[in-house]
């Protein structure tokens, strides 16, 4: 029995984490009896080689060397749809040669790019089973909805991030329930957070007292919304944005133009955040979707406070009613006010159970409840 990963990507979001996770959880804890694979379509896995290696992974490469990855377009929709293309083009052959040769016994788990491995399981026979892992929520279009209802009977599960996307899939019902299955991503690893949350971070800011909000600076994200919020409230309040992305000279220039230089820092993303996120009064999430927000779990687990709106899926099963943290109606200033001034309001002892709850209910985000979940799904 072996596991491989379908997950080509353009840029390092969330997902690479989570393939990289579920991969190491399965080499982990079966204690040899499979081996997980990640598939390195064009060179998007090549990078991390090294990473791969030290989790006991294979990689199965049909590129050895990233060049044509590196040179695709990334930013914007037109670009990256034409990105995603040229992989499909690049990676056609060698998939479908790939997935004739796996047997009865091989799971193909699908992540990113899905469209290709689903149209093969329309056209083919495979002996291989496949499976969906649904990344966010998910926005049916026309030719989603009407691929997944073609190959629902030939998909051996559908692995959701979130209850609230599970139960959208069984409202929709594009997939038999019973194949549905909620997978939380496996995301934390308390021993690794807790060194890397010692480790300075030398950041030469202009204040020292801040919240923070991490993520790619993108339309998803909504940093805009934050900048606008501090520009127009708690003068004596500083922000720390953290990432890269496509909007980036764009909220510069925010920043900017409304000469918010001293309380507003916008920095590039950084693979250590922890000691920042640490030492930050509050982790501030303004995303207008997530799958269920990385950073949130990341953040309760080393036990920080996260304010986080209610976008879709996730963020309200995780803070159930502002038990693990604090919610408000996603890109409203009015709200989001509310929120904060409640977190000022609260005494030391409503935020240290407040930071106890969330860091209990992180913990289902582990590597080890995630391989749970797969061994009782998969029956190994």
């Amino acid at each position: 029995m072996n596991f491989y990963y379908w997950s080509p990507f353009l840029s390092e979001v969330a997902t690479v984490k989570a393939v990289l996770n579920s991969a190491h959880s399965l080499s982990k804890y079966s204690k040899g009896n499979f081996k997980p694979y990640i598939i390195n379509s064009v060179g998007e896995w090549t990078s991390f080689k090294d990473e791969i290696k030290d989790k006991q992974i294979g990689l199965i490469d049909f590129c050895q060397k990233n060049f044509f990855y590196k040179n695709l377009p990334r930013f914007g929709y037109i670009k990256s749809r034409y990105s995603y293309l040229l992989i499909i083009l690049k990676s056609y052959r060698k998939l479908y040669k790939f997935l004739k040769s796996k047997g009865k016994n091989d799971y193909i788990i699908i992540h990113l790019i899905s469209s290709l491995p689903l149209i093969y399981l329309i056209l083919f026979k495979f002996e291989c089973k496949f499976i969906l892992r649904i990344s966010g929520f998910p926005k049916l279009n026309i030719f989603r909805k009407l691929l997944w209802k073609i190959i629902s009977k030939k998909l051996h599960l559908v692995f959701c991030p979130t209850e609230e996307t599970r139960n959208s899939l069984i409202e929709l019902g594009v997939f038999s329930e019973d194949k549905i299955v909620f997978l939380p991503d496996p995301i934390v690893k308390i021993s690794t957070i807790n060194f890397k949350k010692r480790k300075n971070e030398e950041l030469n800011l202009p204040f020292k007292d801040y919240f923070v909000s991490v993520g790619r600076l993108s339309k998803q994200k909504n940093q805009m919304f934050l900048i606008n919020f501090f520009k127009n409230n708690f003068e004596n309040e500083n922000l720390l944005i953290i990432g890269d992305g496509e909007l980036k000279d764009e909220l510069s220039f925010k920043i900017k133009s409304n000469n918010l230089q001293k309380r507003i820092i916008l920095i590039p993303y950084k693979k250590n955040i922890f000691n920042i996120i640490a030492n930050s009064k509050a982790v501030l999430v303004s995303s207008l979707w997530e799958d269920p927000g990385f950073v949130m779990i990341e953040s309760a687990a080393i036990g920080k406070v996260v304010v986080i709106s209610d976008c879709p899926s996730g963020p309200k099963e995780f803070i159930d009613f502002n038990k693990n943290g604090f919610i408000f109606k996603s890109n409203n200033e009015e709200s989001f006010l509310e929120s904060l001034n409640s977190f000022f309001k609260k005494s030391d002892h409503e935020i240290k159970k407040i930071k106890v709850n969330a860091k209990k209910k992180s913990k289902i985000y582990t590597q080890f409840n995630h391989y749970k979940i797969l061994k009782k799904n998969l029956d190994f």
